[in-house]
């Protein structure tokens, strides 16, 4: 017995000496990761501090100063690459006062639907290098950009930041905003201003978080598989084999046979593992989407309405025709004579590209701005062009009470559906589903409405295709889109996959000013004042929210006041620098005024891309009749409308 009960304290002793040495080994190794970081938050501060005191010794700045200024930005830049894919994530305000795009943003993000915008300073490296570029440079000037810089880093020090460092979760999440920005800035020179140093940065980035990788799968068990690692290592492969020049580099392959396989691993790891987010920044991702170029990879509204929770398929079929019904019946007008597809015609994917702009509710003036098409607006997270309104059911009531629009009250839209058997039936079987509005009400219409045209957001381009290897690669396409990521400039404001004015990780719809002239001859600027109207700065005057490029071939006239009516003359417009590169008094526009140079086979091939995000959309005919009224008046209207 005695033994035994010896046996027993030796076996208790050897099991804790284990538990003793696994837990030290489990925090060194927790650590190795963790130091990782820390090491290069530290090169970052010790290289912005060098970067400070160059130019705090600095008198007069100097052409020659300018160089040895740029030099060292550089170094601090290639710093910066090392820790990226971490300082992204966790805390994205702040990375904008290290390496920002824009001295000033008011770009509305998620949680900003909800309160008012708010004016975000940026800083840093990226606006340092342009500052460098003015004629005159003041000291004072060059020290803010950098001293805001130098404050920012300290804050990924924060215990509120390294917290999220001690679980494996934040990598995954890291990692995929990382391999969706490779797909979409960093090859682009978003926020690189030096051309030439945007691949350079790009690979040493690159390398930089293979050993990030490395050390993560000796700190954490939920590691990276191997199929994702010998992917990336053939990434890395391929990236150094390209050349430094970013108009040579071969986005195209770099994104369809690396990046976005890389992308559908890191997914299925994050839905095997389990990984659970406490960030804002992920509110619009879909972790189910395995390719970037896929139509639920995140979504910027609700299209059910006050129908989000219904996932019944007959309720939606029923909500679903209700929603075809009235988008064809003028009903919904104050004289019964216009409806939803007056101006948004199936036929032109629902835009309407019959004039520069459509016909008021008068039948007489136009509306200030060019009809936009209705597919694909489930992508932006604020509507209209001056982001008025922040859900496709609010903008749709608008527009069925605007005076110049559809000329309706509420009340009255109401009475007259409500006479309708067929809609009121519909309607009565449908208000089951949503106990947070019992009675029926304009809601409802508005929310069938856009269940019904959002249905065909649903498809893909021929491009789409490509990316996603479903049918062969046309080499003109592929030449063409390797244009629109680096010498012509588009990608660095419409962003894969929508190409749209929402880049990763897709919270925030961004707002351009380009000098968008009056007429062709560029006379004057147009004075529609845009996003100035709803949040009045200096920055925001003439702004307008960036659209997408799908479907822009089927979508003409272009620009909010239709302005132009072929492709060609979008490009040559971008080509000759936008309304400031015309001499236009535009002095707070962030479209460049310098002349991109493109020639015309690139112009073409440029228009060959973007005809290749012609989505193949299958329209469906229209209703062959209106739901009968008790209200006799009413039974003389027309499908579609009059005007």
């Amino acid at each position: 017995m005695k033994g035994t009960k010896r046996t027993k304290i030796v076996l208790r002793i050897v099991c804790c000496c284990i538990l003793i040495v696994y837990s030290f080994k489990v925090k060194k190794e927790a650590n190795s990761y963790f130091n990782l970081y820390e090491l290069g938050l530290n090169d970052l501060k010790k290289a912005n501090e060098t970067l400070l005191n160059e130019v705090n010794l600095l008198n007069k700045i100097t052409e020659k100063d300018k160089e040895v200024i740029q030099q060292k930005i550089n170094e601090v830049r290639s710093k910066l690459k090392v820790v990226d894919i971490w300082l992204r994530y966790l805390e994205p305000i702040s990375y904008k006062l290290i390496n920002g795009p824009l001295p000033v943003e008011w770009e509305t993000e998620v949680f900003e639907k909800f309160e008012k915008p708010y004016k975000r300073e940026g800083a840093g490296l990226t606006l340092t290098a342009l500052y460098l570029e003015e004629d005159v440079v003041e000291k004072a000037e060059l020290i803010n950009l950098i001293e805001k810089s130098k404050n920012a880093i300290k804050v990924f020090n924060e215990d509120s930041i390294t917290i999220h460092l001690k679980t494996a979760d934040h990598f995954y999440l890291c990692n995929r905003l990382y391999l969706l920005n490779l797909a979409t800035i960093y090859t682009t020179g978003f926020e690189c201003p030096t051309p030439e140093n945007i691949i350079p940065e790009l690979k040493e980035m690159m390398k930089g978080v293979k050993t990030i990788y490395k050390a993560f799968n000796t700190s954490f068990e939920l590691k990276l598989k191997d199929e994702y690692l010998n992917l990336y290592e053939k990434t890395l492969q391929y990236l150094m084999n390209q050349p430094n020049d970013f108009e040579k580099f071969d986005h195209f392959t770099f994104i369809k046979d690396y990046i976005n396989p890389l992308f559908a691993l890191n997914q299925k790891m994050i839905i095997e593992y389990k990984v659970v987010s406490k960030s804002y920044v992920d509110f619009s991702l879909n972790k189910q989407a395995i390719s970037i170029f896929s139509k639920n990879l995140y979504n910027g509204q609700n299209t059910k309405g006050l129908f989000l929770r219904v996932t019944d398929k007959e309720v939606l079929n029923e909500l679903e025709q209700l929603g075809k019904n009235l988008f064809y019946d003028p009903i919904l007008s104050g004289n019964n004579q216009r409806s939803c597809a007056s101006c948004h015609k199936p036929e032109n994917y629902f835009a309407d590209t019959s004039s520069f702009n459509s016909l008021q509710f008068n039948r007489v003036d136009y509306l200030q701005r060019n009809t936009p098409s209705l597919v694909n607006s489930q992508f932006n997270h604020l509507l209209m062009l001056d982001g008025f309104h922040i859900s496709l059911q609010n903008q749709a009531k608008a527009v069925i009470t605007n005076s110049v629009e559809m000329g309706a009250n509420e009340e009255e839209v109401m009475k007259k559906v409500m006479s309708c058997k067929i809609y009121k039936e519909s309607l009565k079987k449908l208000v089951k589903f949503t106990p947070q509005e019992k009675e029926i009400t304009i809601e409802h219409v508005s929310s069938a409405l856009t269940f019904y045209y959002s249905k065909f957001s649903k498809y893909y381009s021929p491009f789409d295709e490509m990316m996603n290897n479903k049918v062969v690669v046309n080499e003109e396409i592929k030449q063409g889109f390797n244009i629109y990521m680096s010498k012509a400039q588009c990608a660095t404001c419409h962003f894969a996959p929508q190409f749209n004015g929402v880049k990763p990780p897709y919270v925030s719809s961004e707002f351009e000013v380009l000098g968008v002239p009056a007429d062709k001859n560029y006379k004057e600027l147009s004075k529609d004042r845009g996003r100035y109207e709803i949040n009045q700065a200096k920055e925001t005057l003439n702004a307008f929210r960036t659209g997408t490029i799908r479907n822009a071939m089927k979508t003409m006239p272009y620009m909010h006041n239709g302005v132009f009516t072929t492709m060609e003359e979008v490009i040559e417009f971008y080509n000759g620098g936008g309304g400031l590169g015309r001499g236009l008094n535009v002095p707070n526009q962030t479209l460049s005024s310098d002349s991109i140079h493109l020639n015309t086979e690139e112009k073409r091939l440029l228009i060959k891309f973007i005809e290749s995000l012609t989505e193949e959309i299958i329209f469906e005919e229209v209703p062959d009749k209106l739901s009968a009224s008790r209200i006799k008046n009413l039974n003389k209207r027309k499908v579609n409308g009059e005007y």
